[in-house]
């Protein structure tokens, strides 16, 4: 036997009204608008992967292994061709070892108001450290920087990633969903 929800009284009615798309004094109209603002609007694909693009800051979401989520801020690179989001780590950080342990994730990208997001889930590899100055993954860390127009600077950031035990965490994308509230004035 399930209990009706008691409708809030109070100051949070207004405000949980609000939430369900209507006013303190009544519901909103049937498209889904109040007089509070327009509904949010879905993102496609298109709009959540241009968002992915346009951003380079974050907030990588792994699983604790309590079950709670473990929120990180991180700089990623968005490969929309291969649906893949790249982010450089070290192999001893948190996020890299819940990540070992269970590869589910999310990134969480701000768009460019507070009113727009986008989502990016799959599930995530996380490389073996960069070992040798110039291998593999050093070269791709290496793809994830904007560049060096010195060949020292970019032969001191290789042996620098050598030395922290830098990897790559690979985000395979399966979902990509976000919203945005189309808000004027």
């Amino acid at each position: 036997m399930s209990a009706e929800p008691t409708p809030a009284t109070g100051p949070t009615a207004a405000i949980e009204a609000t939430n369900l798309g209507a006013t303190a004094d009544g519901p909103g109209d049937a498209a889904g608008s109040s007089p509070a603002g327009p509904a949010p609007r879905p993102l496609t694909d298109a709009d959540a992967t241009a968002l992915l693009a346009a951003g380079r800051f974050g907030t990588l979401a792994a699983v604790r292994s309590t079950g709670h989520p473990h929120l990180s801020t991180v700089l990623y690179d968005w490969d929309p061709a291969e649906r893949t989001v790249r982010v450089s780590t070290t192999a001893e950080r948190l996020k890299a070892r819940q990540l070992r342990r269970d590869p589910h994730a999310s990134l969480h990208v701000q768009g460019p108001d507070v009113w727009s997001f986008a989502v990016a889930e799959g599930l995530a590899e996380v490389s073996e450290p960069t070992a040798v100055p110039g291998d593999t993954v050093g070269r791709e860390l290496l793809a994830l920087t904007p560049g060096f127009p010195d060949p020292a600077d970019e032969a001191a950031f290789l042996a620098q990633a050598v030395t922290d035990r830098r990897v790559v965490v690979r985000l395979r994308v399966s979902r990509l969903y976000g919203t945005a509230l189309d808000i004027t004035g």
